[in-house]
């Protein structure tokens, strides 16, 4: 605001006349009417944000929870209690415990109370999870009276009607269930279909979009073509690309979350699902012929179980499996094909088409690459770059292609160059083995002082080499950020990896930092030939450590030895073992592979899950060792086995996962039944690991809370998740 006040405000009302005078004498006029001007324009500043803080839209986030209280809103304590505005963790966990949106939307929810639409209204508001509520009473079993009909409410199940059979015990069924007495909060076993229960069910999962990105292509034979819709090869499902109901008191459907595209939802409904908008956005799937600008028509889309490829189309038609993200033709011309689509995931990390802050040097230079951009290839710009000899360069990729490039960059003394995708775009760079006698890789070389960062890229195929002069004291850095470099090279349909032993990150004599922030990566390698030099200094934020398996090493030195490194790991979830020279900081993260380093005096692991077996440096709240603690003391007062105690809590608290293989929509995210020492074991009460900064529990208790103050007298409501 105080930017389009002019500098000279005061000085310019003043007569011409005294302004001549002042110039005359050096200006000490307007240098006093400028300082008392800033302190007008601080006190001026000051009485508009007192006004903005008057309304939950624009006041600031510290008052939010007095606003709040002002009209009866309470928080709840099961989610924790507001921490310091001043800090940014604190800022960020605040939103959860006290979202603005909720607030807002207290007083009309408090009109609404009682209605079914409120509880979807209260998941979205209050939680951010987009949600269908249901009224279990009304599909239980039941004998209807002649004289008040009810067609819609739950019946005997038609063996014809394949639809409403797919969707039994799903959140949309639509059958009759005979009476379960249990209460739908109970811990040990929810019981839905009950007179007095209603749910919300919710999904964790979101739908993230693929922009007209190439199909992978499946070599087949017999005059058929076969694709999946992934680049990578591997079957994912399809997603909806949801669209939040226009009328709010109308219950959500399957178009309105974002949830895996059914078969038959797909068939019957193929308008909502497949094509353009109006506005010629993609809806959740459409496919294009490289050499037509149109998409396909809907009219040659059909929808089909292309399970084991057995289903072959009809001449002209494309066969689309949205269940295993397949499809099949048979065709006559040679072209590239090209899909827009949706797959689920559960959080910003990695690369993905979501919205980035994207930073750069001052005096940088951009060369951007795409196909309708002034260069078509990364090495183009490249050479540009470098007959250029231009300090600063970055290296922008503007749309989601695949681009299968052996790429080598030599990064000079005090020069800094960033490989990124531009905000929403989702390249991939795929590096391709084409000298059998040796490993290829996208090799990055960096000297004295320079600057290397990669952003926004999905890499597969090959490790990303970083190669430094190993001088020291340590100059150089390299970040890598938002990317996914592919755990095993490469994953096959069910996701299993290529190369599960080779690592996705191969460091060598690199004196400096390396930074792995929001990044789904492999294994990372690191080979120092001058003893001499100082360790790594290895920092992973908020990122996937993926070695594909616990017993393979996720972070290495030479032949499997100790990295020359000091790590340190926040919010992040490992798979794998990590041999390092020292751990500096682990906090709130889960090492689900066992941990070795050769320094334990240096550093501390906090609020961390450690295998068990692990020699690490000094732990402070972490699991299992407070359970173990817990279990012996259990066992000397009551004269049981305290090994065989001891052993059932680590099973107990042992981290469950959905799904370890990257690639699945669950891929990395925390079971239903996993322990509530990982689910809120993090030191602010949220969930140890990656997903740490879902705020999941705090989100999950704010929506209880709010459920159970607008549900009816009576009636009792339940959160259920929904995947």
């Amino acid at each position: 605001m105080s930017a389009a006040i002019p500098t000279d405000r005061l000085y310019e009302l003043l007569p011409v006349y005294y302004r001549q005078k002042d110039s005359e004498q050096g200006h000490p006029l307007r240098d006093l009417l400028r300082a008392i001007g800033e302190q007008v324009q601080l006190v001026e500043d000051d009485i508009a944000r007192l006004y903005e803080n008057w309304f939950i839209e624009t006041a600031d986030d510290w008052l939010v929870p007095y606003l709040g209280d002002l009209v009866g809103y309470e928080i709840v304590h099961s989610a924790g209690s507001p921490g310091n505005p001043a800090d940014a963790e604190e800022r960020m966990r605040n939103r959860f415990i006290t979202p603005r949106r909720d607030v807002a939307n207290f007083v009309r929810a408090k009109r609404r109370r009682g209605t079914l639409a409120t509880l979807e209204s209260l998941a979205n508001d209050s939680a951010g999870f987009p949600a269908r509520a249901v009224e279990f009473f009304t599909i239980l079993a039941r004998m209807q009276s002649l004289n008040h009909l009810r067609p819609e409410r739950g019946r005997l199940a038609d063996l014809r009607d394949l639809d409403a059979l797919d969707l039994i015990d799903s959140p949309f069924d639509r059958s009759a269930h005979t009476a379960d007495l249990r209460g739908v909060n109970a811990k040990r076993g929810q019981g839905w279909h009950n007179i007095p229960n209603a749910g919300a069910h919710i999904w964790r999962l979101r739908a993230y979009s693929v922009t007209h990105a190439p199909a992978y292509y499946l070599q087949r034979g017999g005059g058929y073509f076969f694709y999946t819709f992934s680049v990578l090869g591997n079957d994912a499902p399809l997603f909806t690309k949801a669209v939040r109901e226009s009328d709010p008191t109308s219950i959500a459907g399957e178009l309105h979350v974002p949830k895996p595209i059914r078969r038959r939802a797909f068939e019957q409904n193929l308008g909502d699902y497949y094509g353009l908008n109006a506005d010629g956005s993609a809806k959740s799937v459409v496919i294009w012929f490289d050499d037509e600008d149109a998409p396909v028509p809907a009219a040659d889309i059909i929808a089909a179980d292309l399970s084991d490829w057995r289903y072959r189309p009809p001449e002209g038609k494309i066969a689309v499996d949205p269940k295993l993200g397949r499809f099949a033709m048979a065709r006559d011309r040679d072209t590239g094909v090209s899909v827009s689509y949706h797959y689920g995931f559960s959080a910003d990390i990695g690369a993905g088409e979501y919205a980035r802050t994207l930073t750069q040097p001052r005096k940088a230079v951009l060369y951007r690459v795409g196909a309708d951009e002034q260069f078509t290839t990364i090495e183009a710009a490249r050479e540009r770059w470098q007959s250029d000899a231009h300090a600063h360069a970055v290296i922008e990729i503007a749309d989601s292609g695949v681009y299968a490039e052996n790429l080598s960059f030599d990064v000079p003394e005090h020069a800094t160059l960033q490989i990124r995708a531009a905000n929403r775009c989702r390249p991939v760079i795929a590096v391709l083995d084409r000298h059998p006698s040796r490993g290829e890789a996208l090799h990055v070389t960096l000297n004295e002082k320079s600057r290397f960062t990669l952003d926004g890229i999905l890499l597969a195929g090959r490790p990303v080499q970083i190669e430094g002069t190993g001088e020291t004291p340590p100059t150089a850095r390299v970040v890598i950020r938002r990317c996914t470099l592919v755990p095993g090279w490469m994953i096959g349909p069910n996701c299993d990896p290529m190369r599960p032993a080779e690592a996705s990150i191969d460091v060598r004599n690199l004196a400096g930092s390396l930074l792995v922030d929001h990044t789904i990566t492999g294994s990372i390698s690191i080979h120092n030939e001058t003893a001499e030099s100082e360790p790594l200094a290895l920092e992973l934020r908020d990122s996937i450590l993926d070695a594909t398996s616990n017993e393979l090493e996720a972070v290495m030195g030479p032949g499997g030895g100790f990295a020359w490194a000091s790590m340190r790991i926040l919010r992040c979830t490992v798979f794998g073992r990590i041999l390092t020279h020292a751990i500096t900081l682990g906090e709130d993260s889960i090492f689900d592979g066992e941990v070795r380093v050769a320094r334990r005096q240096i550093g501390c692991i906090r609020f961390c899950y450690v295998r068990p077996g692990s020699r690490t440096p000094r732990r402070y709240h972490c699991e299992p060792d407070l359970v173990d603690a817990g279990a012996r003391a259990k066992a000397k007062l009551t004269n049981e086995d305290a090994a065989a105690l001891v052993a059932q809590e680590r099973r107990r608290v042992a981290p469950r996962f959905s799904s370890k293989r990257y690639g699945a929509p669950d891929y990395c995210q925390l079971d239903f039944d996993c322990a509530d020492e990982i689910t809120r074991g993090a030191e602010d009460q949220s969930e140890m690991g990656a997903f740490h900064d879902l705020y999941l529990p705090q989100r999950v208790a704010n929506l209880r809370a709010r459920l159970d103050d607008s549900t009816p007298a009576g009636m009792e409501t339940g959160v259920i998740y929904a995947d």
